[in-house]
């Protein structure tokens, strides 16, 4: 991220501004000059590139110095000066934003209370799982006795769940609620999605359940607690008069921002045409809002004010007009971070245009993109910021300095190829994938939309409103209308077969796009014959191999236990060789573990091939997702303690071969594999099938051992094939059976098993409860090294020649998740 910011600047000093002829020297070098605005961005964006978070006050501190540094002579050196000056600002200023919000901590002693709260809903309430309705809450008081926090501040903002609730309806107006909160957390491993990312970024710090509420009639309500209460009032009129809508979700998402109603089904088609940024209120739409309101505006003073008054003052009072036209859109939509992204832009852009100055089209761009981090230090962690930004950047390359003209149909075919390109590495690093069909989906969509749906829209709801909904039902019509084209084309891009493109590494796609956008910037046919040899090879090479998928091959063995919250997931790889046990778990709708953690990492890794997957029994926590990963992954062997249960679960791949736990041991590269099933227990938990993994060189082994019981373990112990479990003298991991429950783990068996370390697979404050005080004492008592994946997050193993490495994610962990103080940091065992 850092990198691709700073080689940008080089493109904004030497190719945008060089050609500005309204900038001097003495203007270049000064502090508000837009090298001095980029550097001050970069600073910001260079703050999440540490691990540990900078003492903001050294970084003021240092601005002393640095000024001093502005009155050396030598004047090549006062740039290099200005630079610094601007990006310790922007280091400054982010560090100082985030130390604030870290400070923000709920007492760890208050984890799992019931306590009182007061405050309002500060967002749109969405329907979740189990019959609940999620949404955020600003928070006004606290109990009097958590007034003080020692070195830190109460939450303002928390995120709640209100299960059973089925229609009930918060009220807009101040609320005290009687929660049950917890700190900030969420599933850390290598790669995939970060739930403690999302959560700080939204200024989230503590999660939980609502247990009752109770309304506050009489308590006052301040101007953000107005505004959230004006757009939910809003959101109900929405529903209330389009509600009947074929296609009322799409409406409600382009209106006001609310994609609380899009299914699953509409996701998926979104995804699979690159449309999402339809349904976000971002710069498309308030592009068009600024364009209409500026046209219309414009002509009337035309028409009303000729030659009364000056050009200028039309131009001011149309920027005005469309600020505010913006401004209330931007309301309107609830305020979001893409929203307030594009309003920035708008408000920068805009007054450019009215200043009518002949600048480079890089100072706007600088210029907002500075604002942008000034109001919102927190913008780099969203992936909507640099997909929006580059874009732009992208646009602005191929775009300026043109000299021929370009028609509206070329120029959009024109801009679909150059984001297309220039976006698809970014996208790759952003473990994204960039859908082919998405440039002719876009083709199609951006205009329709654009031209078509968004006016319908616009003028539809005002005639409703002036009419005092007597025209909602022939709206609704045209509204369906011209969704429902929408939507068709949609669907028709959606099912059009696309040949899968081959597989490529991060500098390849950049090399790629390097080339295109070079063919689309200079309209040379030497670029462009470039440009469609290196495409044309690409394509060829895939459609030339056809050969079996390959994993990259690892130096040093491997056993990594993935944080999946409360279920289990495990990958052994040694050379080019991989075993899957299990596969966490999956709630339907909700959470996958399969497509939130063991894919991107998977695909992070290189992998392609599940040489052997290993199903412990057929329970959801242990065998999510099966669909989705042979959808994905080549799988060559299946085993598993509940064969017909795992089978059931893999209905759409019928000709998948699935056997019973092995009963003789095998070999895989380094390691020696020994498989074990109760013979008596025929299914359930107590069938899970067991495995040892044995790395002979180093004399270290990993037993996992599924859900088994203590009456399975104590057939366990009474199998005389089973020599390996007691008689053991190397060294020992295990992976504690059923997660650490008191129904496992018993203290013949921790004996029997000896082990060194002892891992438990559990979500953090699950209301199970794992693992239990008990068991942990029983492990102690043997002298274990207790981890935990709620504490450590993703745990790797490394089979060193000399003592194996046990590396937690949580010791490479940003500062906002293993920062002193958080919720890992202090996460302890029962």
């Amino acid at each position: 991220m850092v990198t691709g910011a700073w080689g940008a600047s080089i493109l904004i000093g030497g190719q945008g501004l060089s050609r500005n002829t309204q900038f001097s020297t003495k203007a270049e070098r000064s502090l508000l000059s837009p090298m001095g605005l980029f550097a001050f961005s970069c600073g910001v964006i260079l703050l999440y590139r540490f691990s540990v978070l900078p003492p903001y006050p050294w970084l003021f501190l240092s601005l002393i110095v640095l000024p001093l540094l502005l009155l050396a002579k030598a004047s090549r050196f006062r740039a290099v000066f200005l630079w610094l000056i601007w990006a310790f600002v922007g280091l400054g200023w982010a560090a100082w934003n985030a130390d604030s919000r870290i400070q923000q901590r709920l007492p760890s002693v208050e984890e799992g209370v019931s306590l009182i709260v007061s405050g309002y809903v500060c967002d749109l309430p969405q329907p979740g799982s189990f019959n609940s309705l999620r949404f955020s809450f600003c928070v006004d008081s606290w109990p009097s006795a958590l007034d003080s926090v020692e070195n830190g501040e109460l939450p303002d903002k928390i995120r709640l769940a209100w299960y059973g609730s089925g229609d009930k309806v918060l009220p807009l107006r101040p609320i005290t609620l009687q929660v049950v909160l917890k700190r900030p957390h969420g599933n850390l491993n290598d790669e995939g999605f970060r739930y403690e990312d999302w959560l700080f970024r939204q200024g989230v710090r503590a999660t939980g359940s609502v247990r009752s509420v109770e309304g506050l009639p009489e308590s006052a309500c301040g101007l953000a607690c107005s505004y959230r209460a004006w757009h939910r009032e809003t959101a109900s009129a929405v529903e209330r008069y389009f509600g009947a809508a074929k296609h009322y979700s799409l409406v409600a998402s382009l209106l006001i921002g609310n994609r609380a109603h899009l299914s699953a089904e509409q996701w998926q088609t979104l995804k699979a045409t690159g449309t999402i940024h339809l349904v976000a209120i971002s710069g498309l739409h308030l592009g068009l809002v600024a364009l209409v309101a500026g046209l219309i505006s414009r002509r009337l003073l035309l028409l009303v004010a000729v030659g009364r008054v000056s050009e200028n003052y039309i131009r001011n009072t149309v920027y005005g007009v469309v600020l505010l036209a913006c401004l209330l859109y931007a309301l309107l939509a609830g305020m979001t971070v893409p929203t307030r992204r594009a309003l920035v832009m708008v408000v920068v852009g805009g007054w450019l245009l009215v200043k009518a100055r002949e600048v480079s089209p890089w100072r706007p761009f600088v210029v907002a993109l500075a604002s942008v981090l000034l109001l919102d230090p927190f913008a780099p962690l969203d992936q909507g910021f640099w997909l929006s930004f580059l874009a732009v950047a992208l646009l602005i390359l191929v775009f300026s300095s043109r000299l021929g003209k370009l028609g509206w149909l070329a120029g959009l075919m024109l801009a679909q190829c150059a984001v297309f390109a220039g976006l698809w590495p970014v996208l790759h690093a952003f473990d994204q994938v960039q859908p082919v069909a998405g440039v002719l989906a876009n083709l199609v969509a951006i205009p329709w939309v654009s031209f078509v749906v968004m006016p319908v829209l616009f003028v539809g709801t005002l005639l409703v409103v002036v009419s005092g909904g007597s025209l909602a039902g022939y709206v609704i019509d045209g509204f369906d209308a011209v969704l429902g084209v929408l939507w068709y084309l949609l669907k028709g891009v959606e099912v059009i077969p696309v040949y899968p493109l081959p597989n490529a590494s991060q500098p390849v796609l950049v090399v790629l796009a390097v080339v295109t956008l070079l063919a689309l910037r200079f309209p040379d046919w030497r670029f462009r014959v470039l440009s469609a040899v290196a495409v044309v090879g690409w394509l060829g090479s895939g459609w030339l191999s056809n050969a079996k998928p390959v994993n990259p091959s690892v130096a040093v063995p491997e056993v990594r236990i993935w944080d999946v919250g409360q279920g289990l997931s495990v990958l052994v790889r040694t050379g080019s060789q991989v075993l899957l046990y299990d596969t966490g778990p999956e709630v339907t709708g909700v959470y996958s573990a399969v497509e939130s953690v063991l894919l991107p990492n998977l695909k992070a890794l290189g992998v392609n091939h599940v040489d052997h997957l290993v199903v412990s029994h057929g329970d959801s926590d242990h065998s999510g997702g099966l669909s989705v990963l042979l959808d994905e992954l080549s799988i060559g062997m299946i085993s598993t303690g509940e064969p017909e249960v795992v089978r059931q679960k893999l209905d759409r791949h019928p000709a998948a071969v699935i056997q019973g736990c092995p009963r003789l041991p095998r070999v895989m590269g380094e390691f020696e594999l020994s498989f074990w099933r109760s013979r008596a227990e025929p299914s359930g938990n107590d069938a899970s099938c067991v495995l040892r993994v044995f790395h002979p060189e180093t004399g270290v082994d990993v037993v996992l051992t599924g859900d088994i019981s203590r009456k399975v373990e104590a057939e366990m112990l009474a199998d005389p094939g089973l020599d390996w479990l007691p008689a053991f003298s190397g060294r020992r991991i295990v992976v504690a059976p059923h997660h650490g429950s008191k129904t496992s783990s018993s203290m013949r068996w921790v004996s029997a098993a000896e082990p060194n370390w002892v891992i438990y697979t559990a979500g953090y404050r699950h209301r199970y409860g794992h693992p239990h005080r008990d068991v942990v004492d029983r492990y102690q008592q043997v002298g274990a090294v207790p981890l935990s994946t709620a504490c450590s997050g993703q745990l790797s193993v490394s089979f060193e020649p000399d003592n194996p490495k046990i590396v937690e994610a949580k010791r490479q962990g940003p500062f906002w998740i293993a920062g002193p103080g958080l919720t890992r940091d202090q996460c302890k065992m029962p």
